[in-house]
């Protein structure tokens, strides 16, 4: 194994535990950090544990990283009020903060390549349109999950979860969110595919 092969693992989390030291600072509400970052705190420990028996692609742990800083960021600021994309707001005049959608094109972009890599290897289905299929359900279903947990976290604190939701006025919010989320997915699928399938060779 090369040196470029024994630092890239330790940098990622390197890079991974600098964006959730920052978050957990000073973030906007502590409750709704905690519900943000909750998805990190639970993939670190599994990866780190099924490592040795079940080591990813390179790139699944790259878009993993990506989909935590962006959970983390969301986190820190909440869905709705992240600078940048008020700024976008308030410059191009936009009827909301936009920062949320990035988070559910992720919430649809990375799980389906998760997916996707643990159903070809593990031989549930193989390359084709079945496969596109099926993945593109396993996004939507998590997708659908998340916005029942939501639901949950929203009767069960009420206004306390506003942050939390980031529906900012839109009563299609939910709708939207899982549409998003779809669109990320079949997107993952169209994108990254032939690299996956190169980098599942090497294993």
């Amino acid at each position: 194994m090369t040196t470029k092969h024994r630092l890239f693992l330790p940098i990622l989390l390197l890079i991974l535990a600098a964006v959730f030291v920052w978050s957990a600072i000073q973030p906007t509400d502590y409750l709704t950090w905690f519900l943000e970052v909750a998805p990190v705190l639970i993939a670190m420990p599994i990866l780190c544990f099924s490592y040795q028996k079940f080591p990813l692609t390179p790139l699944l742990y790259v878009l993993i990283l990506l989909h935590a800083v962006i959970l983390m960021i969301g986190g820190h600021y909440t869905y709705a009020e992240v600078p940048a994309f008020n700024w976008l707001r308030d410059t191009f005049e936009l009827s909301r903060n936009y920062y949320d959608r990035v988070g559910h094109f992720a919430q649809g972009f990375i799980p389906a390549m998760v997916a996707r890599e643990i159903l070809l290897r593990k031989n549930v289905v193989q390359k084709g349109a079945w496969l596109f299929f099926i993945v593109c359900c396993i996004a939507l279903s998590i997708s659908a999950v998340y916005e029942l947990i939501e639901w949950w976290v929203a009767v069960a604190s009420g206004e306390a979860a506003e942050a939390f939701l980031g529906t900012q006025g839109d009563v299609w919010d939910t709708q939207w969110d899982m549409f998003i989320a779809l669109i990320g997915a079949a997107v993952a699928q169209l994108v990254l595919a032939k690299s996956h399938d190169q980098q599942l060779q090497t294993l």
